[in-house]
């Protein structure tokens, strides 16, 4: 199975349009380095293992 390839550029870019929301040129390159630093953090996470047991809390409280 091949992994699917994400563009943040893309995503971004299609996204603020979706929200109505302006990414000044300025700051499009830090926008997208932020995407990208999500997304390899995300990665880690999903791909720590969980036991089946595991549930999924329907209430989280601080």
């Amino acid at each position: 199975m091949r992994k699917k390839t994400f563009d943040t550029v893309t995503y971004i870019e299609e996204t603020a349009v979706l929200l109505d929301l302006k990414v000044r040129d300025e700051y499009i390159d830090e926008v997208v380095n932020n995407f990208e630093l999500i997304r390899v953090i995300a990665e880690v996470v999903n791909e720590f293992p969980l036991p089946p047991e595991v549930e999924c809390a329907p209430i989280f409280e601080a």
